[in-house]
């Protein structure tokens, strides 16, 4: 062999001591480029703390992965996971994430690991910042709890291949010990004073005794069948054996789990206290501050908050009144006397994909599929939600729209805006293909995702002005729009009155007669909607008025060079973050100076000086 090398001519050896050189050069560029960069030493990091939460169970694998093993990952055994009371531990966890995130030279990484950076240092801060008062929170509640959340997760179960439908298959028998570890829960609840109120615990019931009633015609069977159909590769012989196999898992797993959770918790009647705030228990007003950190993503002071919704409610008032004034005849029209012709939701969806683009940035063209919420979820599920994709596949993109729900035409409208374009599904797809770390999509960033979806339909009732057969087709929808912000600011207002000052149904009451609102029932309603999901509306509204503030700070400081779309592009560029997060780097959007990163003290300090029935609550 040596011999042979010897006999090669010279001209060869410095061909290939050449392209040695070059090989080497670019070796020793990218190696010290990326491999051992501060942005490869994170992106690995953070992708570690990816797989380990990721895989905490299997919906949270299976919603966020389509296909795990092509990113390396290996599915553990089904299971829906159990309620952790041990959180010494899980503050210990995120004491460790810390360390490690502090760890890393900030100003070394790309502006996009930066904003991860910051993203990843606020939420650890915040979860620690629960401490002892745990046991305020709550899995159940007759909306938005597991128990009424559940069915729907299960039932968009997607079939990639065969190894998701006995992963699905074999999580139905998972239903029972979930239930049972929240029992355990409801249990520690009750023995420290803080279970929910009877009135509470009866509307939870009657969202179960719902699902369970006629078990041999529950949705789930069908929906399982016409997935197996579509799945297709399966003999008849094959799917009827199936088809079985998943009726026998309901009748005998998911159905008794359902009747074991109502039992066990009607065994806490009377333990809880009377529909109530947070206010009322042992730590529950800085618990309420935890929501507002830890759900709307905003670290201002209540007071603060206060005073911006109060400020927004009176102008949005002396507006309507301004516009009642000079034009009497609106309200007819608003109430009732003037309508959007009738319009299919597909047809609704690609009308505000042409409309969105003179104020929005271009999104290529992007499937999506309308569905329609079951029968016997209707009463208990959102008037309309959007169910997001795995981050690895971008599909199947779907809006569900409950028909049992009363809307006008406008209303639909609006409402597809907010689930469609230029809302979630916009907003989720924009997002995904900035190709961002996957631990973003872990992260929940709730008030930035509703606040945003809130925002953009003050756009959406312009937009549907051009459908509208009247001559004062632009004031109509603008009047509707400032009446359901006016709607959003009273429920956040109350929001805040009942969990951080205490208010009681009269004194909401009294709060809503002011307004002309003096039905007792519907009275009843919103408070007692408003004590089962504190922090609720202000993810929406509070939300809404963040992206309004910060569009007013950017104009003005712009001047006449302010351009809505740019705007609102660098919002979408930079995804799903807590307000403070955002801020920061919107701010810092083309700016080169040495960033440092976003500390807690800082943080606090910073924000020191800052300043009728639900809908669309998914």
């Amino acid at each position: 062999m040596l011999s042979k090398l010897h006999k090669l001519p010279r001209a060869f050896w410095i061909a290939l001591i050449l392209v040695l050189a070059l090989v080497l050069g670019i070796g020793i560029g990218f190696f010290t480029n990326h491999v051992f960069s501060e942005n490869a030493r994170f992106e690995a990091y953070a992708d570690a703390i990816f797989e380990k939460e990721v895989t905490g169970n299997t919906l949270t694998l299976h919603y966020s992965l389509a296909h795990p093993e092509e990113e390396g990952i290996l599915r553990p055994s089904p299971t829906l996971g159990t309620v952790n009371t041990e959180m010494d531990e899980v503050y210990a966890l995120c004491e460790e994430y810390e360390a490690g995130l502090k760890s890393f030279a900030y100003s070394q990484l790309s502006r996009e690991n930066q904003i991860t950076l910051d993203t990843l240092l606020l939420y650890f801060h915040t979860l620690r910042s629960l401490d002892d008062r745990y046991l305020l929170e709550e899995y159940l509640s007759p909306s938005l709890g597991i128990q009424a959340q559940l069915p729907v997760l299960l039932a968009e179960y997607a079939f990639y291949g065969e190894k998701d439908i006995s992963d699905y298959l074999a999580l139905l028998s998972t239903v029972r010990p979930y239930f049972q570890s929240i029992l355990e829960f409801e249990k520690k609840k009750s023995d420290a004073g803080c279970f929910m109120s009877d009135v509470t615990l009866d509307r939870i019931l009657a969202q179960c005794q719902s699902f369970i009633d006629d078990p041999e015609s529950n949705y789930m069977l069908d929906v399982f069948s016409q997935k197996l159909s579509a799945y297709g590769g399966f003999s008849q012989q094959e799917k009827d054996a199936l088809e079985e196999k998943h009726r026998e898992l309901i009748l005998t797993e998911v159905i008794p789990a359902y009747e074991e959770l109502m039992e066990g918790l009607s065994k806490l009647r009377g333990t809880g206290k009377k529909s109530q705030g947070l206010m009322h228990y042992t730590g529950g007003r800085q618990y309420y501050l935890y929501l507002l950190q830890s759900q709307v993503g905003t670290y201002v002071p209540v007071e603060k908050m206060e005073q911006r919704l109060s400020q927004q409610l009176m102008d949005d008032s002396r507006q309507i009144s301004l516009m009642l004034t000079e034009q009497p005849s609106l309200l007819s029209k608003v109430t009732g006397g003037t309508d959007l012709p009738a319009m299919e939701p597909k047809e609704i969806l690609n009308i505000l994909q042409e409309k969105i683009k003179e104020d929005f940035p271009s999104l290529e063209k992007t499937d999506y599929e309308v569905r329609y919420v079951h029968k016997s979820m209707e009463e208990f599920l959102s008037p309309a939600f959007y169910l997001t994709p795995p981050m690895d596949t971008g599909t199947p993109n779907v809006i569900y729209i409950n028909q049992s729900q009363t809307r006008s035409n406008l209303e639909l409208f609006t409402c597809l805006a907010h689930e469609g374009f230029p809302g979630h599904l916009y907003q989720t797809v924009f997002f995904a293909r900035q190709k961002p770390e996957k631990i973003r999509y872990l992260i929940e960033s709730t008030g930035y995702v509703e606040g945003w979806a809130t925002y953009i339909e003050s756009y959406a009732y312009q937009y549907a002005a051009s459908y509208l057969d009247d001559p004062a087709a632009a004031d109509v929808t603008a009047l509707s729009w400032l009446n359901r912000s006016v709607n959003l600011c009273l429920y956040s207002l109350i929001d805040i009155g009942i969990h951080y000052y205490g208010w009681n149904e009269t004194r909401t009451a009294s709060f809503l007669e002011a307004f002309g609102i003096r039905d007792s029932a519907v009275v009843n309603e919103i408070f007692q909607y408003i004590v089962e999901t504190p922090a609720n509306y202000l993810k929406y509204y509070w939300g809404y008025l963040n992206f309004l503030d910060l569009k007013s700070t950017y104009s003005q400081k712009q001047g006449d060079s302010f351009d809505l779309k740019e705007f609102h592009q660098k919002i979408l560029e930079i995804g799903p973050v807590s307000f403070p997060v955002l801020e920061k780097h919107i701010k810092e959007t083309g700016s080169n100076k040495k960033q440092e990163a976003l500390d807690q003290t800082a943080l606090l300090s910073f924000l020191s000086f800052l300043l009728y029935v639900p809908l669309y609550t998914e």
